[in-house]
């Protein structure tokens, strides 16, 4: 049973989680996350210290559809957040589920 109610706020699909987090460049994007001032230095931050999807692009170096198939992966996933301002779309991280999920296998393991 993968899918464990956390709390009020959200719910964890562990496999899901696990399944994003098998791609390094995904990986990546969350450290990137982790720091946004130190990783785009370069790019404005938006909503919450959010980063727009052409700063990760830009940074990775990928295509705008890679970039986006991996940016959907990880916030589907829940572990990112994403906000729409106009034309942009921000990213950031959903600390709540990362804390949850470390916390969920610290526990099992």
């Amino acid at each position: 049973m993968p899918r464990i109610d956390t709390t009020k706020r959200f719910a964890m699909d562990l496999d899901l989680i696990h399944k994003a987090l098998a791609n390094p460049f995904r990986r990546d994007v969350l450290e990137w996350l982790k720091r946004p001032d130190e990783a785009f230095v370069h790019q404005l931050a938006g909503p919450a210290n959010g980063v727009p999807s052409t700063a990760i692009q830009t940074r990775s170096g990928l295509s705008q559809s890679t970039v986006s198939v991996h940016l959907a992966a990880l916030t589907q996933a829940g572990l990112l957040v994403s906000e729409r301002v106009g034309q942009w779309t921000f990213f950031s991280r959903n600390e709540d589920v990362i804390r949850a999920f470390a916390s969920e296998i610290s526990a099992r393991l």
